[in-house]
């Protein structure tokens, strides 16, 4: 069995992409109103996650690294 993987990414980044401030974001995120897709690459993408936040009609995707670091597209 794996050992689970914790991601952290950055609240702004994310409510910014969002159109969000930051404080509207977390409160969203307390109130499980913004549903969150994390996807582990496989084959020449292992070790990297992609990580979808959706709120309303607006999606923030994120490629990140093992350290949540943002890959560029």
């Amino acid at each position: 069995m794996k050992t689970p993987v914790s991601l952290e990414i950055d609240g702004a980044m994310v409510a910014r992409e969002l159109d969000l401030d930051v404080a509207r974001f977390r409160q969203l995120m307390a109130d499980g109103k913004i549903a969150v897709l994390c996807e582990r690459g496989t084959g020449e993408d292992a070790n990297t996650w992609r990580a979808s936040f959706y709120h309303g009609q607006r999606r923030a995707r994120f490629v990140v690294d093992a350290n949540g670091k943002p890959l560029p597209p």
